[in-house]
């Protein structure tokens, strides 16, 4: 069974360097996507120009990457909430994911005709604060989210709750917590995803939770425990792959790292090349022959 995912990294890491270089680089170490922390574009990124849009689609495009989507939503522009009391604010900022929506929509390549992938992780704009409660919080925001399916839906776009764990945020802390907010607005452009450095409050070993909730999964983020790359710990990227290959996973594996010490360039080849060789054998000798 050749494996189905693709490999792509988010963009972050290459900080300053302009766009078009980091696409360079990131086609050349041999990733097949790019992944967009929209505030890397612009101080509001939503509200980019419509030529803005199509350079950074055709500069994409250019190199031989798909868009795999965005996350970090709500860093820029500052102050967004999106679970506040403050209706005013909780307007502003669930306007500013429907624009997100239609700028994630024009990034995509429509020749290849993928799905992008919005992740919905921003712990500090979606914690409960003040008097809310954390079930409260939670209430708001499945509401919230509920609302902009239909227009996720329509763009093709795919929006996914991602859990966060206590030490980041006070509310949806475990994959299930996502799965019952997916399940209760039920609509297909809402879904979740599965971060391996975000998974520290999961009970059970994280290959069988991946392959007990892979219905839920639409994305993968990896980075070590502590947000280092991979290969730089002791995290068991083996079994994660190899759970994705089992259950037939077809969607993005992206790399996300916290820590850029060591540089870009040596943090994307070092961790792809470790994570070829995380894949069963035959899986790694498969990837490699499609280069």
């Amino acid at each position: 069974m050749a494996a189905r995912f693709r490999f792509s990294i988010c963009n972050e890491v290459f900080g300053d360097t302009p766009f078009a270089e980091s696409c360079a680089i990131t086609k050349e170490i041999g990733y097949d996507g790019i992944e967009i922390a929209p505030f890397t574009l612009a101080d509001d990124p939503a509200r980019i120009s419509a030529q803005q849009r199509t350079d950074f689609r055709q500069i994409m495009a250019d190199h031989g990457l798909e868009f795999a989507g965005f996350h970090w939503l709500l860093a820029a522009p500052k102050g967004l909430h999106v679970t506040t009391a403050d209706r005013e604010l909780r307007q502003r900022s669930w306007d500013h994911v429907r624009r997100l929506i239609d700028l994630s929509a024009a990034l995509a390549n429509p020749e290849t005709k993928q799905q992008p992938v919005m992740v919905f992780g921003s712990p500090q704009q979606r914690n409960a604060a003040g008097e809310m409660t954390p079930q409260e919080a939670t209430r708001v925001f499945t509401e919230e989210l509920a609302r902009v399916a239909a227009q996720a839906e329509s763009a093709g776009v795919r929006i996914l709750v991602e859990a966060l764990p206590r030490n980041q945020s006070n509310i949806i802390n475990r994959l299930d917590d996502a799965i019952a907010v997916v399940e209760q607005i039920g609509s297909p452009a809402v879904g979740t995803m599965f971060d391996t450095h975000n998974a520290v409050d999961e009970i059970e070993p994280h290959a069988n939770l991946v392959r007990r909730r892979i219905g839920y999964i639409k994305h993968v983020h990896v980075n070590e425990l502590d947000g280092r790359e991979p290969g730089t710990g002791n995290y068991d990227f083996s079994s994660i792959l190899g759970a994705l290959i089992e259950m037939d996973y077809a969607g993005w594996v992206s790399l996300e790292v916290f820590d850029f010490s060591r540089g870009a360039e040596a943090i994307a080849r070092g961790s792809l090349e470790f994570l070829r060789l995380a894949l069963p054998r035959n899986q790694y000798m498969a990837a490699d022959k499609r280069r």
